[in-house]
């Protein structure tokens, strides 16, 4: 074994312990088809205390059986794989559609109506379509309900988390409204001084580079809302009324890797503005420009930032302090950036840290709350990079393994979205009415699916406000 593998193979050893969780290694499962009854007692309440929702950014169904086929040796070791509802979903934006029989008899048709982040998130938040590039508004701009403003009216905290910058398209289709996910600037201020979140983390750093070291000059503040924002920050001063108890509720900025670490047990703060000292992802733009490996976690980390599943506990820690329960969103946003650059190392590298926070976010409703209390909703915005297995590049080919720690055999097709389905597992109280919202018809490859404004059709249910 070469000493690049052995350094591969030791750091994995301790990966696996890790990610993988009781059950996660089962090999006998499907992920789009299985429609079985869950085990949950609760499955369909009148509404539920506790909602997750975990969106890996571009991550279509090759995305995480590449990485479970380089982490596992098989593709569906993920512990959420075997989640009691596991199916398709549709993404297409509001002008679009998803034909399945048009679809799989025209190699082409994926790259044709993909929606973008901003759409895709919209719809999961609002339960609405909307055009490419809205946040938060519908195909006349004007504004729509979102989940955490459902989530605020009815009592609960509120959080989200990503691996890229806050402002950006995902997180802002859930926590603001404009015109176009390209107002970094309006969105960032929406979210720090309009929203009544309790929780905002990702990355955006302005004094701080892709590779996480300090720069001597400040890199663009539009993503954290201006520079004054910033200032602000600082001081201890920005901040707005979150729960409406008629005094200012001021962020508590935190940045080093070890605050995030330290979020996740005891006490905490009433609001946390977390942001990572690295400039646009935790991991996925650190190195030289085209320095980048052939081989998935071959280039050192950045030891500075945290990761996502650390962000995920300590966004946890805060948000339960909330006796009527909360609602968080959490991103792994550079498995898209990844793959609109085909490179496969750095996508599984993406991937595999979102799947061991989704693996935390498990430990944790098993730990700290239940499933009769809790739903858990693992997911993608849409596919990107129309990933493929090795083979003819005009036909659908399977995923071709390696072995563990050896990258499959892939093909890129795409350096752009597709309209692709993505997968959906879900578990936990409510799980029912999610199946409940399957098309008619389904896929003939994917079988059974549903749309994304069924996410947030059932999670807006299931956070009916309380009634007095």
């Amino acid at each position: 074994m070469s000493s690049l593998s052995q350094k591969i193979a030791a750091a994995f050893s301790i990966l696996l312990l890790s990610v993988c969780l009781p059950g996660c290694g089962n090999s006998e499962r499907t992920t789009n088809t299985d429609t079985a009854e869950s085990t949950v007692t609760a499955e369909t309440p009148t509404r539920t205390k506790n909602i997750i929702v975990m969106i890996g950014d571009g991550m279509g169904f090759n995305h995480y059986r590449a990485a479970s086929l380089f982490l596992y040796g098989e593709p569906e070791g993920q512990p959420y794989t075997a989640f009691p509802l596991r199916i398709a979903m549709s993404t297409y934006p509001a002008t679009g559609q998803y034909d399945p029989d048009t679809f799989w008899a025209t190699f082409d048709a994926a790259r044709q109506g993909a929606t973008d982040s901003a759409a895709a998130a919209t719809a999961m938040a609002t339960g609405s379509k909307t055009y490419r590039y809205a946040v938060g508004v519908d195909a006349e701009r004007r504004k729509l309900p979102n989940i955490v403003e459902t989530a605020e009216a009815s009592g609960r905290a509120t959080g989200i988390v990503t691996s890229v910058q806050f402002s950006h398209a995902t997180p802002a289709g859930f926590g603001a409204h404009n015109p176009t996910r390209k107002n970094y600037e309006e969105i960032a201020r929406d979210l720090l001084t309009k929203s009544g979140l309790e929780v905002l983390m990702g990355s955006g750093h302005p004094w701080y580079d892709d590779s996480g070291q300090l720069r001597e000059t400040p890199n663009s503040y539009s993503f954290i809302g201006g520079e004054s924002t910033w200032d602000a920050l600082l001081q201890g001063d920005m901040g707005n009324d979150c729960d409406k108890d008629g005094i200012i509720d001021p962020w508590t900025l935190i940045e080093e890797r070890e605050a995030f670490r330290k979020l996740a047990d005891g006490a905490t703060p009433k609001r946390v503005l977390g942001i990572a000292r690295v400039a646009r992802t935790l991991q996925q733009k650190r190195g030289e420009a085209g320095e980048v490996s052939d081989k998935a976690f071959a280039q050192p980390f950045i030891t500075s930032v945290p990761t996502l599943a650390e962000m995920s506990r300590g966004a946890l820690n805060v948000l339960d302090n909330d006796p009527d329960g909360f609602f968080l969103m959490i991103e792994g946003g550079a498995i898209d950036w990844a793959s609109h650059a085909n490179q496969t190392d750095r996508m599984i590298e993406e991937q595999v840290d979102f799947d061991r926070a989704v693996a935390s976010v498990i430990k944790w409703v098993e730990t700290h709350s239940s499933w009769q209390d809790t739903l858990l909703i693992v997911t993608a915005d849409h596919e990107c990079g129309f990933l493929n297995g090795a083979g003819p590049s005009t036909q659908w080919n399977p995923l071709v393994s390696k072995g563990i720690l050896h990258q499959p055999s892939v093909q890129w097709h795409s350096t752009g979205h597709t309209n692709a389905l993505v997968p959906l597992f879900a578990k936990g109280a409510g799980t029912q009415l999610l199946r409940e919202e399957v098309r008619p018809r389904p896929d003939p490859v994917r079988g059974p699916y549903l749309d994304n404004t069924s996410v947030g059709n059932v999670v807006m249910t299931l956070l009916a406000p309380k009634r007095h």
